[in-house]
């Protein structure tokens, strides 16, 4: 029988090294060539054009159709004169990738004349096929229509195909009853509802303050294996993750991995695609290794969130298609491989003013240190009061692998801030009269500037076990899965920090109509909003058992799978929020829901398929080969003679080879059969919790015995590139 993994290894020592496609040029000289920025829209619009579509970004007014059809031909010109044939509305569906649909320039006039045409119809609204995508009950599957739509602020770009190119338009995607059926659209409400908000709680401070915006710096992990050992893995194929897999006697305990040296075939890989990155106008800092072998880090410069979202979907994307030019493979699932770190998604967000002030940047006055004081305790505050909903927007399969391991933020929702600004807190709460006088210096007059840039900046960062951690002007969303739609976290916080803010205005804004002066009632109202959250504050160690402890006692949730997580989305407090603030409609959250908890319920059910797939088709033959030889070699030494203390060991090797093969054999099995009786059930979330309870639990069990039987059977007999393979060749 052919061994794909002996076959993948020798494939892989000799492979010849791959040559890269790089250009030679500086960054700035490539930086947005492929992208519709401002300076090209003044090459090719005209002025009115130009002018709608700048006042379209900017206050998300709607775009006249002649003027649209201007703007087209703009871009077309532009768009062909590098090579574009065809253009696509590229959009996110709730699938958890991108997808589009590319049609051509080119058609047939009525008198038979070719032609390439687009038109402000073609570039506003198309309408593919919606049938297939996930929608949640919002439709019925015969009734296919959905309309993707123009978001004019994110600009258009060229994707580079092989030979081809293609223009692709960042759109929104929506039902043909106007539903969201995308990641997008909803994000693009939480901004303006975030927008609003702050812009009114700014007011207090500078009426100059006319809009508000949410930044976003992803740190995007991900792994890198070889492409031959990586097509040898059926599990690594079909799931994305090793669900068997020994570990190797050296993973990562040495921590030498972490920003090592990065091996050769991978910087040539790392300055590939971030070539084309740069391209596309995504603004690439930073690249080095991570902890993990084979585990590597990129971040970029911060954005506004909805570039940014759009930007980190194009850098998982194209980081695969340039991985297969130099025969690796890159793997974004959460933990990929059992033992050793798996891969997050830091989401560092924060909040900026069209006046060019970070929200979440203490000051240098009084009244910049207030105004800091107000969007820091308000986050907090939003924080505490919708754990829940944060713990849904990040909750996945492949996360719930990562969340509370030994690695990563644990599913309890905690804020760290540092001991500096815990202590400013406390001082403001512990007022002993419950007052505040206006010339009250230590509290109105905190010389936060004077100690932040040296002491937060160096100091906040040390916890990185906390899973929202304040670190010197933004704050950082660890537990973000690295496969995940930055959108669903950014729109859950987007939204919950909105709605805390309107929450905030409308009671300062009482007390300031009993009388009391404006900054006063500021700081009663953020006294009592520290006193409320003060148990989400936490400054230890997230990973400890003492912590989930002390959480239980604080009343935090710990909810460690995404079932139960989901719960929160369709909860009369998470409904409340988002239909409030304009994010989503009832409907909307229930498919959503319904959508996630599917989602869930297929990706266990085919990690279970390829689970007894690989036991079935691979380990098991290949330990019965094994035991076979075993058999044969004792028969041998019995038949010549010699005592059973001769042959004890491989008396001992075979016992245990039966036994992890009859327990494999049963255990698969039972999974079979509790899987059918799983999929009889018809509604969905006690679907979801069954697979997850009583199917999923069958994994641990086969998994052990599995790899139990790696660890026993001859090298040359075992089929799949094991750990030590995948993790250091390359």
């Amino acid at each position: 029988m052919q061994n794909l993994r002996l076959n993948a290894l020798q494939t892989l020592m000799n492979s010849p090294a791959q040559k890269n496609s790089l250009t030679g040029k500086r960054i700035s000289e490539l930086f947005a060539s492929r992208v519709f920025t401002g300076k090209v829209m003044r090459e090719h619009l005209s002025d009115e054009a130009y002018k709608s579509l700048q006042m379209s970004i900017k206050t998300g007014t709607k775009i006249d159709r002649k003027v649209a059809d201007q703007i087209a031909a703009g871009m077309k010109e532009w768009a062909m004169k590098q090579g574009v044939t065809h253009f696509t509305h590229w959009f996110q569906p709730m699938t958890g990738a991108t997808a589009e649909k590319h049609d051509t320039f080119f058609t047939i006039k009525s008198d038979g004349t070719p032609i390439e045409t687009f038109d402000g119809d073609a570039l506003v609204q198309q309408e593919p096929d919606a049938s297939s995508f996930p929608s949640g009950g919002l439709r019925a599957t015969f009734e296919a229509r959905g309309y993707t739509a123009w978001d004019p602020s994110s600009p258009a770009f060229i994707m580079d195909m092989g030979a081809g190119k293609t223009l692709c338009i960042p759109t929104v995607f929506v039902s043909y009853n106007g539903e969201a059926l995308d990641y997008k659209g909803p994000l693009l409400k939480s901004i303006a509802a975030l927008d609003k908000a702050a812009t009114e709680v700014c007011n207090y401070f500078d009426r100059n303050i006319t809009h508000v915006y949410s930044t976003l710096g992803w740190e995007q992990e991900y792994f890198v294996v070889d492409e031959a050992l990586a097509n040898a893995r059926p599990d690594l194929v079909m799931c994305g993750r090793t669900v068997v897999g020994h570990a190797p006697a050296k993973g990562q305990q040495l921590e030498d991995h972490y920003f090592g040296s990065i091996p050769e075939r991978v910087y040539a890989f790392m300055r590939d695609f971030e070539e084309e990155a740069y391209k596309l106008g995504i603004p690439l800092r930073t690249r080095h290794n991570e902890v993990a072998p084979s585990q590597f880090e990129c971040a970029p410069v911060f954005e506004e969130v909805n570039i940014a979202v759009d930007h980190n979907l194009l850098i998982m994307d194209l980081m695969q298609k340039v991985a297969k030019r130099h025969k690796l493979k890159v793997l974004l699932h959460e933990k990929p491989f059992a033992g050793i770190n798996g891969s997050g998604k830091h989401n560092n967000w924060s909040m900026a003013t069209d006046t060019g002030i970070n929200l979440l940047s203490p000051g240098k006055t009084p009244k910049t240190n207030l105004l800091f004081l107000t969007f820091f305790i308000n986050t907090i505050k939003a924080v505490h009061d919708h754990a829940d909903l944060l713990r849904a927007a990040i909750a996945s399969p492949g996360n719930d692998f990562r969340l509370g391991a030994n690695e990563a933020p644990p599913a309890i929702i905690s804020v760290f801030i540092g001991h500096y600004l815990t202590d400013i807190l406390h001082e403001i709460e512990t007022r002993v009269d419950n007052k505040f006088d206006e010339q009250d210096e230590a509290i109105l007059k905190l010389d936060l500037h004077r100690h932040i840039p040296d002491l937060l900046l160096d100091n906040t960062d040390r916890n990185r076990t906390s899973p929202f951690a304040f670190t010197g002007n933004k704050f950082e969303f660890r537990a973000v899965g690295s496969s995940a739609n930055c959108a669903s976290a950014m729109t859950t916080l987007n939204t919950i920090v909105a709605h805390t803010l309107s929450q905030f205005k409308q009671e300062v804004d009482v007390l300031i109509d009993k009388g009391e002066k404006k900054d006063i009632a500021i700081l009663q109202v953020l006294r009592q909003y520290i006193i409320d959250s003060k148990r989400i504050l936490f400054e230890g160690d997230n990973y400890s058992e003492e912590w989930q402890k002390e959480a239980e006692r604080r009343g935090l949730p710990n909810i460690k799978t995404t079932p139960q997580a989901l719960d929160a989305l369709v909860s009369p407090k998470g409904k409340q929020v988002f239909i409030q603030s304009g994010v989503f409609t009832e409907k909307e959250i229930h498919a959503r829901h319904e959508i996630l908890l599917e989602d869930y319920i297929k990706k266990v059910q085919i990690e279970a398929r390829v689970i007894g797939d690989l036991c079935t088709n691979y380990i098991l033959p290949a330990a019965i080969r094994y035991q076979n030889e075993l058999i044969k070699n004792i028969e041998g030494l019995k038949a010549a003679g010699l005592d059973q203390s001769a042959y004890q060991t491989q008396l001992n090797i075979l016992k245990k080879i039966s036994e992890h093969i009859n327990v494999i054999g049963q255990q698969v099995e039972a999974m079979i059969e509790e899987r059918k009786k799983v999929n009889k059930m018809t509604d969905t979330r006690e679907k979801a919790i069954a697979y997850c309870d009583r199917v999923k639990a069958y994994f641990d069990t086969i998994r052990y015995h599995a790899d139990k039987l790696e660890f026993l059977v001859d090298d040359q007999y075992w089929p799949l590139p094991k750990y030590r393979e995948l993790l250091f060749l390359r």
